[in-house]
C-alpha cells in the first residue's frame, strides 16, 4: 500500500471517527434538551388520566377530550399506557439512534422533538450532518471499490471471461451478497428479537431503512422491558450505517456496469470514475491492461488525449432517496 492511500484510509478512518463523535454530541444535546419536556408531558398524561378515571359520570366531551390529548401525546412518543411509559424517547441511546436517523436521512418519525429549542436544533444539526453523512459514505465506498468491485471484475477477466459478461456476473453476485447479508440474514435476526414482527414485516423495515424511506411504521427496540435496549439501538445504528454504504456500493456497480454496455452513453449520462493512483492497474501492468473501454465521449478523449471538461471531472456522488 502506497504512501497516498495509506493517508486516505487514516482520512476515511478519521471521518468516521468524527462522524462517530458528532452523533454523541447530538445525542447528548438532543437529551439534555428534550428529557425534561419529555417528563413534563408523560407526567402531565398521567395526572390527566387519573382525572379522568376518578370522574363519577363520563360523557361524550370528556372523553372526546382525554382521546384528543392522548393522541396528542401518543404524536410524540408518549402513551398513556402504563407498559409504554418505561421507555423514554430521549435516554442517550434513543437520542442517539434518532441523531443517526437524522442525519442518514432515514426520519422514521417514530419520536420528533417535543421544545421548539430542540426542533431549531435538528435544523442545524441535519443542515451539518446529512451532507458531512453523505461525504463519509461516499469516501468509504470509493474505497471499497476496489477489493470490492474492481478486483473481482478483474479476476473474472483474467478467467478468460469478456469484460461485460464479468461485470454481468460480478454484478449478479455482489447483488445476491447484499440481499443475504443486509436483508434476509438481518430480518430473521429481527424476526427473533421483535416477538411481534412477522418474517415478511423485518424484510419490510429492511428495504424501507436502507432505501431511506423511512416510514416508521416498524421501528425497532421500542416494545416494553426490552433487554439490553442500549446496546440494541446501537447495534442497528451500525447496521443502518453499513447497509447503506452497501446499497450505494451496489449502485456504484450497477452503474460501472452500465459504462460497459454503454447505457449511460446512450442516455447521455455522466460515467462512474475510474480507479486512480495505486488502483489503476488492476488488470495488468499498466493502465492500457484494462481491457476494451466502455464506449462513449470520455473515451474520445482519452483516445485523442484532450483534457476533461471540469463537469466531466471525477466528483463526491450523493446517496439516491429511495
Amino acid at each position: 500500500m502506497t504512501s497516498s492511500a495509506s493517508k486516505s484510509w487514516l482520512l476515511l478512518l478519521g471521518f468516521i471517527l468524527f462522524y462517530v463523535i458528532y452523533l454523541l454530541l447530538g445525542a447528548l444535546v438532543f437529551s439534555s434538551i428534550e428529557r425534561p419536556v419529555e417528563d413534563k408531558l408523560r407526567n402531565d398524561i398521567q395526572t390527566m388520566q387519573r382525572e379522568f378515571l376518578n370522574q363519577t359520570c363520563i360523557n361524550a366531551t370528556a372523553l372526546e377530550e382525554f382521546l384528543v390529548k392522548a393522541l396528542s401525546a401518543s404524536e410524540y412518543g408518549v402513551s398513556v399506557l402504563q407498559n409504554s411509559s418505561l421507555n423514554s424517547n430521549w435516554d442517550m441511546a434513543s437520542s442517539m439512534f434518532f441523531a443517526n436517523t437524522l442525519v442518514t436521512t432515514v426520519g422514521y418519525g417514530h419520536s420528533t422533538p417535543l421544545s421548539d429549542m430542540g426542533k431549531a436544533f435538528s435544523i442545524l444539526y441535519a443542515l451539518i450532518g446529512v451532507p458531512f453523512t453523505m461525504l463519509v459514505l461516499t469516501a468509504s465506498v470509493q474505497r471499497l471499490m476496489y477489493p470490492l468491485v474492481h478486483a473481482p471484475q478483474a479476476l473474472f477477466q483474467r478467467s478468460g471471461l469478456d469484460p461485460r459478461p464479468a461485470s454481468q456476473l460480478h454484478f449478479a453476485l455482489l447483488l445476491a451478497a447484499v440481499l443475504l447479508c443486509f436483508f434476509v440474514a438481518p430480518a430473521f435476526v429481527f424476526r427473533a428479537i421483535e416477538g411481534s414482527w412477522s418474517f415478511l414485516d423485518a424484510v419490510y423495515f429492511c428495504f424501507m431503512s436502507l432505501c431511506t424511506v423511512g416510514l416508521g411504521d416498524f421501528v425497532p427496540g421500542e416494545q416494553p422491558g426490552q433487554k439490553y435496549r442500549s446496546l440494541y439501538k446501537v447495534v442497528v445504528m451500525v447496521y443502518l450505517f453499513v447497509g447503506l454504504m452497501m446499497m450505494y456500493l451496489l449502485l456504484r456497480a450497477f452503474h460501472k456496469m452500465a459504462d460497459l454496455h454503454g447505457l449511460t452513453s446512450f442516455l447521455e449520462l455522466p460515467h462512474c470514475e475510474e480507479p486512480e493512483g495505486d488502483l489503476r492497474p488492476i488488470l495488468g501492468d499498466g493502465p492500457t491492461d484494462t481491457g476494451p473501454p466502455p464506449p462513449g465521449p470520455l473515451h474520445h478523449r482519452a483516445a485523442t488525449k484532450q483534457p476533461l471538461e471540469p463537469a466531466a471531472q471525477p466528483s463526491y456522488n450523493t446517496i439516491s432517496k429511495g
